[in-house]
């Protein structure tokens, strides 16, 4: 049980942490003359990944999970994934639509192999972390929520981006 709770307490302060940051880069990016678009879908964005967690801390204690070692390695090189995507980003990285008008996009780390890999690293965990506690239901119902809102939010980013 106790490596139940050092998993999603982990995640719990990575994705706080991660807010933190992206609220200081979305300032920051503002107020040099950046634009936000399509805000409207963020609060579903904010909502699902909340309900994902509130359900996992939830399924996990009253049922007393544990995570499966093989899922919780993948989990382990999906955050080896976000990091980078992160790093390569640095101070342009924000959980928001932000265009910076005159910028180039991104090319270099995994922007040079996929369009939006820190979508494919959040599909990975919407899934994975739930099938490490044996939640496959849990893993395929957000699944399929967290690919509705990233369907809009995905098309919002690219018509912003000029794609």
């Amino acid at each position: 049980m106790t490596l139940t709770v050092l998993v999603l307490a982990f995640v719990t302060l990575q994705r706080l942490g991660e807010l933190v940051i992206a609220r200081r880069n979305t300032a920051r990016l503002l107020e040099n003359g950046a634009v936000e678009v399509a805000p409207d879908h963020y609060k579903l964005i904010v909502g699902l990944h909340t309900l994902w967690l509130a359900g996992l801390w939830y399924l996990a204690l009253t049922r007393g999970l544990i995570p499966d070692l093989l899922l919780l390695a993948v989990f382990v090189v999906l955050q080896g994934l976000r990091v980078w995507v992160l790093a390569t980003l640095g101070p342009r990285w924000t959980t928001r639509i932000i265009v910076v008008p005159g910028e180039q996009l991104v090319a270099r780390g995994p922007y040079r192999h996929l369009s939006h890999p820190n979508y494919w690293v959040v599909i990975g965990e919407i899934l994975v972390l739930p099938l490490m506690f044996g939640l496959l239901w849990f893993g395929v119902v957000f699944s399929i929520l967290n690919l509705a809102v990233l369907w809009v939010r995905i098309r919002a980013e690219n018509k912003a981006l000029g794609r």
